[in-house]
């Protein structure tokens, strides 16, 4: 079996600059060179800057990039989105209209012999207590629903501005390296257990390919700084970078 994993590609759809626009170009070409490449691709969360299809609305801006999965999804690709931090306010389209699969929280499957578990990544950290209760909140059913009755314009400002202030906030190395390590250890402990053979995440940025006795941890990194992915390819994981 043939698996890409790829995260945290940010893509955005408010004031771009030259930088934005060279990578989502990037994340287009890649996704082009994919169709029969692999068989399954899971985009692992915050593939979009921030996500959300009203009743007969969606973000026009994003139009390229699901030309690019639903031309795969036509090419025998399966492709399953798992939420992240950004892109988690999910209707129908994608399932109904490109048919891409939606999972919550993880999803586990075996290929190849191998048990392999992946999620995003950012319920793992560790000293961000801050972020875990606006996770809690913004995911109410009623903050959804306030954010729909808005105008998709005045919303989409909003969003913009919340998501920038995420996406750019600054933490110290040290901050980082103990988020970090709270991923690392989430999932050496689902190795040790026996629950997986490799698990992937994403949320740190910060691509890395750990081995284990009995398995290994990847973090496919992000499509801001590195352009990095997963593969699994019978039964082997590699850390990859795309460039044209």
């Amino acid at each position: 079996m043939r698996t890409c994993i790829i995260s945290d590609l940010h893509y955005k759809y408010s004031k771009l600059t030259a930088e934005d626009k060279e990578n989502n170009a990037l994340i287009l070409s890649f996704l082009e060179q994919a169709q029969g490449r692999y068989d399954l691709l899971i985009l692992n969360g915050d593939i979009f800057d921030l996500w959300y299809d009203w009743k007969y609305t969606i973000i026009k801006q994003y139009f390229p990039l699901l030309v690019k999965l639903y031309e795969l999804r036509q090419a025998g690709c399966r492709i399953v989105h798992i939420t992240g931090n950004h892109d988690f306010w999910f209707g129908n389209f994608l399932p109904d209209y490109l048919g891409v699969q939606l999972v919550a929280e993880a999803l586990v499957f075996t290929a190849d012999e191998k048990r392999i578990y992946v999620c995003h990544g950012d319920t793992h950290t560790v000293n961000d207590l801050r972020y875990q209760v606006f996770r809690r909140v913004i995911r109410l059913p009623l903050m959804k629903k306030i954010f729909g009755l808005l105008h998709p314009d005045f919303a989409l400002g909003l969003g913009n501005m919340m998501s920038r202030s995420s996406r750019t906030r600054k933490d110290s190395s040290a901050l980082r390296d103990r988020k970090n390590e709270g991923l690392r250890s989430y999932a050496k402990k689902l190795i040790k257990s026996g629950r997986a053979d490799y698990v992937v995440m994403g949320h740190s940025h910060h691509p890395e390919l750990i081995q284990f006795d009995t398995g290994a941890y990847a973090n496919s990194g992000d499509w801001i700084s590195h352009h990095s992915y997963v593969e699994i390819i019978s039964g082997q994981i590699q850390i990859k970078h795309y460039d044209i």
